[in-house]
């Protein structure tokens, strides 16, 4: 399951420690997945038996788990002994804590397994839109984005995704599309999605053509906000001098593109491939890198933040 680092201008626990979160998802998704599996081959709530049990499958995972850490302690060396410290309060934090249940007998694991993941779906975006003190409001249409759903449940866990990022550019901000950072490259993503089976034909001009059943219209090049996105990142790398890889992707998954000028660094993949593409792309079991922990923290270094006291929240709602 992906990382979700970042969605819109929320604020993000990976903010607050790049260094930290990465591993503890992996231990609180490993840890109640086999919890959860317990409960429901047992059919009975989490047992003292159980846990000996999860502590015996736990094992393997153990030592990935301290690859990562070993990793993530190279990039955090040269941090400030008293920024380490100011976030151990972090782990008091009530909602650190994931504790999903079988709502409802699956009839089989794979059934349980999506279960599982819808209920860790929904705390990722707690993830992604609090900390200790601050809370982003969530726009409800994020809970019900197909697409961030199916990046975060079907890919690897050492994928790190920005999803539609504000970042400020010379204090003003700037709106991305789609950064998902995996340990061999930098995938900047657009995503063209209108209605099913809308055809587009592109060129090089500013407009591109739409056919949806008798109707034809402009849209704007799509390519335009691609690009300036590639060129964003680009930049944040030369100027933290890190040596990533980027491409571009241009994807359909309900439509058509007919793009004849695609280059090197530009994958366009509609609906007729996006299957296949996306499948290709979660096989990769290659873990996190160091170069690609580098490219993370340069686009949260810019990363703009919305977000409100989480007393002033709590007050609010006792007033209520």
């Amino acid at each position: 399951m992906a990382q979700l680092v970042k969605l819109l201008d929320y604020v993000s626990r990976y903010e607050n420690d790049l260094t930290r979160y990465p591993t503890q998802f992996l231990r609180l998704k490993q840890y109640q997945w086999n919890r959860m599996k317990i409960q429901w081959e047992t059919g009975a709530e989490h047992t003292s038996s159980g846990s000996e049990k999860e502590r015996e499958m736990d094992e393997g995972e153990e030592n990935r788990q301290n690859l990562f850490a070993s990793l993530f302690r190279l990039f955090k060396g040269s941090k400030e002994e008293s920024e380490k410290d100011s976030h151990e309060i972090i782990e008091e934090d009530e909602s650190l804590h994931f504790n999903p249940n079988v709502i409802y007998n699956p009839g089989s694991i794979e059934q349980l397994r999506q279960h599982y993941l819808d209920q860790l779906f929904n705390f990722q975006i707690k993830w992604a839109s609090s900390t200790l003190m601050e809370q982003s409001r969530v726009a409800p249409k994020y809970m019900r984005d197909s697409l961030l759903r199916s990046f975060l449940q079907s890919l690897p866990d050492s994928y790190l995704l920005f999803y539609e990022p504000i970042i400020k550019l010379q204090k003003a901000p700037v709106e991305l599309d789609i950064i998902l950072i995996t340990p061999v490259e930098c995938m900047c993503i657009t995503v063209l999605e209108e209605e099913d089976l809308a055809a587009f034909s592109g060129s090089g001009s500013r407009f591109w053509t739409k056919r949806h059943g008798a109707e034809e219209v402009k849209v704007l090049n799509p390519l335009l906000s691609l690009n300036r996105m590639t060129k964003i990142i680009a930049q944040l790398f030369k100027e933290q001098e890190i040596d990533f890889p980027i491409k571009r992707y241009l994807i359909s998954r309900n439509g058509y593109i007919d793009y004849p000028m695609g280059g090197f660094d530009l994958e366009v993949i509609d609906r007729r491939y996006y299957g296949e593409w996306f499948d290709s792309i979660g096989k990769l079991s290659t873990p996190l890198k160091y170069a690609q922990f580098r490219a993370a923290q340069a686009i949260l270094d810019v990363g703009q933040t919305t977000a409100i006291n989480r007393l002033l929240i709590e007050d609010d709602d006792i007033a209520e």
